[in-house]
């Protein structure tokens, strides 16, 4: 979670910001640390009512682009995915608020972007744990969710079968002969990296093979959430709802079902399809690998001692200390 909003996001801003683009009286800002790479605030508005206001800096989401511009363009649509679930029937979707000119979210400044959701009264599920009840909830709305593909096929993006944020991390493999001075935890997570780099080498490797094989075994692709764990999902009086829908896009359906690949029989009961064990790993690896690059980029670039890079730091730790789960497949190559 993002402990603290960035300078550039201060109450002030977002107010009239809210007022000029939804035409919202809000009264009141209170921030939310909550999630992970978003910026929230709970706001409420004369009458009382509550929105919930999400920042994204377009530097933080390389799996929609390689510039703010794309990164915009790819939110735009992804949010624009959600509108368009959600008019279709999909009740738990927790789609954006449009503006006032039905706008799915705008630009504020040069790097961030603002959107205005709902706000979800209810008890959010905990990262990699599912009750019984929350895991048989999540795999029928991930079949509802599957089978409305045709609502959207015109609208969604289509996921890319690469590492997000490659290039920085290959970048950084080539650069652990030097100090690293981003900041205070820079030069450890270099130590940290240097030597596990043949590991790290090695995952990469393995994934553009598992790429390959997805790509020519997977044809079938329909809309995916991308991030279905159990963070994501909340118990409200009505049900159960799935929020952050900034990943959103077509892909093999085992993007959503390898969180789940253990117990996936209400999935294959609602849809007829059995999970294919090497789009499981492949979108397993891709989870560790985007995580690695990602945290390796953000102790790599300039930064302070916080909550989230010292996250970002004990992260990055566990993914190249922890090897177990990935051996049989490495040494099988």
């Amino acid at each position: 979670m993002r402990a603290d909003p960035p300078k550039e996001l201060e109450t002030d801003a977002l107010i009239d910001f809210l007022a000029d683009g939804w035409g919202l009286p809000v009264e009141a800002v209170h921030y939310a640390a909550v999630g992970a790479g978003s910026y929230h605030w709970i706001v409420n508005d004369a009458e009382g009512r509550c929105g919930f206001a999400t920042a994204d800096d377009l530097d933080l989401k390389p799996w929609l682009g390689e510039t703010r511009e794309s990164v915009f363009e790819g939110l735009s649509r992804s949010f624009g995915t959600a509108v368009a679930l959600r008019n279709g029937g999909l009740g738990f979707v927790t789609a954006p608020i449009p503006t006032s000119s039905g706008e799915t979210l705008r630009r504020f400044g040069s790097h961030y972007t603002l959107a205005l959701f709902p706000f979800v009264t209810g008890q959010a599920g905990t990262w990699g744990h599912y009750e019984t009840a929350e895991r048989a909830a999540l795999l029928a709305m991930l079949a509802q969710l599957h089978q409305a593909t045709p609502v959207v096929a015109s609208v969604a993006r289509k996921v890319d079968l690469g590492v997000p944020g490659r290039r920085r991390l290959e970048a950084a493999l080539q650069e652990l002969d030097k100090t690293w001075t981003g900041g205070p935890f820079s030069e450890p997570a270099r130590q940290m990296l240097a030597p596990h780099a043949a590991y790290v080498g090695g995952l990469l490797s393995l994934f553009d093979r598992l790429s390959a094989d997805v790509a020519t075994r997977s044809r079938d692709w329909v809309v995916t959430h991308g991030e279905p764990h159990g963070g994501n999902l909340m118990r409200t009086d009505e049900g159960y709802v799935l929020v952050d829908w900034d990943t959103v896009a077509l892909a093999p359906r085992e993007r959503d079902l390898w969180m789940l690949a253990e117990e996936t029989g209400t999935y294959t009961d609602a849809t007829g399809y059995e999970p294919d064990e090497v789009g499981v790993n492949f979108f397993r690896l891709t989870w560790d690998l985007e995580d690695i690059a990602a945290f390796t980029g953000e102790l790599r670039s300039p930064h302070e001692h916080h909550d989230d890079t010292e996250k970002a730091y004990g992260a990055l730790t566990y993914y190249l200390t922890t090897r177990e789960r990935w051996a049989p497949l490495l040494d099988s190559r």
